[in-house]
C-alpha cells in the first residue's frame, strides 16, 4: 500500500505555515482545539453559499482573530456589514473573548483547491456527468495559470454498482518536491446512490524557502567570517628634478 501524506502537513514550517497561530499549554490546549473546531463548523454552516476556502484563526490573550478565505466577500459581508457584525457576535458568545473578523477575497477561485473539489462535487450531485466535470474543471485551472492540475473522484461514479477511482490531469503536480508551491483540497458529493469523494491538487510553482540566520557568536564553523580591512594605498613615488646639462668648453 502507498504512503499517502498530506501536501500541507508536509511542507509545515518550509513553504506553509499554519491556519490555527496559537500557543497553548497542556492544559488548555485541547480547550482551545475544540474552541476552533467549532468556529469553523459555525462559519460554514451559516455561509454555506460563500465558496469558503479557508478559516485563519490568530489568539491572543483576550482577543480572537478570525480570517475568512472566501471567493465571494459580498455574500458574507452582507448589506451594510449585517452578516459580519452577527457573525462577530455569535462567535463573541461561543468564545467568550472579543471577536474581529477579516475577509480575504480570493480573486481566482479557479486557482484554489478547495474551491475547484467543491465545485465539482456540486456538479456530480447535479448528476453532471463525471467525465466532462472533470476535463472542464481541468482545462479552466490551466487556463488561469495554473502550472498543474489533478482532479480526482471515487465512489459509485455513474451509478454503477461496483465503486472506481477516476482521475485528471494535466501540466506537473510535483508532490515530492518540499519547495513546490501545492494547494489540496477535499469535498464529498452525497448523491442518492451514495457519497462520491472528491480530491483536487493545484500546483502553482516553487516557492524559494528563506535563508536561516546564523548567530554571530555561534559555536562552530557556520559564522561568517570578520572582513579584513581595506589595504592602504601606496606611497607616491618620489619626484625627481631633472639635472642640468653639463657646460660645454670653448
Amino acid at each position: 500500500m502507498g504512503q499517502k501524506v498530506h501536501p500541507l502537513g508536509f511542507r509545515l514550517g518550509f513553504v506553509k505555515t499554519w491556519n490555527a497561530k496559537w500557543y497553548a499549554g497542556s492544559k488548555n490546549y485541547p480547550i482551545l482545539l475544540k474552541e476552533d473546531v467549532s468556529i469553523r463548523a459555525s462559519i460554514r454552516a451559516r455561509l454555506r453559499d460563500a465558496a469558503i476556502s479557508r478559516i485563519d484563526i490568530e489568539r491572543s490573550t483576550n482577543q480572537v482573530t478570525v480570517t475568512i478565505h472566501t471567493a465571494k466577500p459580498g455574500v458574507v459581508i452582507g448589506k451594510g456589514g449585517a452578516k459580519v457584525e452577527e457573525l462577530r457576535q455569535v462567535l463573541g458568545k461561543t468564545t467568550g473573548k472579543a471577536v474581529k473578523v477579516n475577509i480575504f477575497e480570493i480573486r481566482y477561485p479557479e486557482l484554489d483547491a478547495v474551491l475547484i473539489a467543491e465545485n465539482v462535487a456540486q456538479q456530480l450531485e447535479r448528476r453532471v456527468s463525471f467525465r466532462k466535470v472533470l476535463k472542464q474543471t481541468v482545462l479552466r485551472s490551466m487556463k488561469s495559470g495554473a502550472k498543474g492540475v489533478r482532479v480526482a473522484v471515487a465512489g459509485r461514479l455513474g451509478g454503477a454498482e461496483m465503486s472506481r477511482r477516476e482521475w485528471e490531469r494535466e501540466g506537473r503536480v510535483p508532490l515530492h518536491t518540499m519547495r513546490a508551491d501545492i494547494e489540496f483540497g477535499r469535498a464529498i458529493a452525497k448523491t442518492t446512490y451514495g457519497t462520491i469523494g472528491v480530491k483536487a491538487w493545484v500546483y502553482k510553482g516553487d516557492i524559494e524557502p528563506a535563508p536561516r540566520q546564523v548567530a554571530q557568536n555561534a559555536p562552530g564553523g557556520n559564522a561568517p567570517r570578520p572582513i579584513a580591512p581595506p589595504a592602504p594605498p601606496p606611497p607616491p613615488a618620489p619626484v625627481v628634478a631633472p639635472s642640468a646639462p653639463p657646460a660645454v668648453g670653448v
